[in-house]
């Protein structure tokens, strides 16, 4: 079974400070350790608000929303990870999505690079990538996206592959499936979804080859502890038959 793991944004991250090395280390010494073993797929981290825009599209109109700001509702559907040469470009391929979809939302997030993390140079003329984030919503917690939408949303996917734009592409399983564990001074309360909102932007994600979610769980907790012990960590199941 395939899970996504997503933490929580934090006021570092928001504040743009840099985590430390060590954190780094021992992030790095996790991902590394579970990628060997065959679990880890994917991965990323998001920064702060004030390097994200949110589209909201009513009545066939897009309004367009700059950071910094908090969140408001930001549970996931499906997730594209976009190379692009500029924000605006990114936008531009979002607001093509999100006319597919009808009345809702995506968030546009800059991916963290290594240099932003300041371990190696910061090449010149580098592509930028962007997360792009469809938010959930009462189709896709119940039955799904119309067969039309489904149809014009891979006839776009696949020109954003042709133009190099596409980097992957996933979607998501309806909150039901999910978990929200709760770490608070590395203690671990667990909810069981289906969740009614997710207010907390999200600050970086893991994707993991696993055997259910018992394994989810025990792989979550030194997730946890390296991130500081006092977090949100949001799971759900990939949906791999509907990417």
């Amino acid at each position: 079974m395939r899970f996504i793991m997503m933490h929580k944004n934090d006021p570092h991250t928001e504040a743009g400070e840099k985590p430390s090395l060590e954190l780094i280390q021992k992030m790095g010494d996790f991902i590394g350790g579970h990628a060997q073993a065959g679990r880890f797929i994917d991965g990323a981290g998001l920064s702060g608000s004030k390097n994200r825009s949110r589209l909201t599209f009513r009545n066939g109109d897009a309004t367009i929303k700059h950071g910094p700001y908090r969140g408001e509702h930001e549970q996931p559907a499906a997730m594209l990870t976009l190379k692009v040469r500029t924000r605006d470009e990114a936008i531009g391929w979002a607001q093509r999505y999100g006319k597919i979809l009808g009345d809702g939302e995506i968030e546009l997030g800059a991916v963290v690079e290594p240099w932003d993390l300041g371990v190696v140079p910061e090449p010149e003329n580098h592509p930028l990538q962007f997360l792009l984030i469809e938010k959930a919503d009462a189709a896709t917690e119940g039955a799904g996206r119309s067969a039309k939408q489904k149809a014009e949303l891979t006839r776009l996917k696949t020109e954003m592959a042709k133009a190099g734009v596409l980097v992957t592409a996933l979607k998501l399983k309806s909150s039901a499936t999910g978990k929200r564990l709760v770490f608070k001074n590395h203690d671990l309360r667990l909810i069981d979804g289906p969740f009614s909102e997710s207010k907390e932007l999200i600050g970086g994600f893991s994707i993991m080859e696993l055997s259910g979610i018992d394994e989810v769980v025990a792989i979550c907790k030194p997730y946890a502890e390296i991130l500081g012990g006092t977090l949100e960590i949001d799971v759900l199941e990939v949906d791999t038959a509907d990417a």
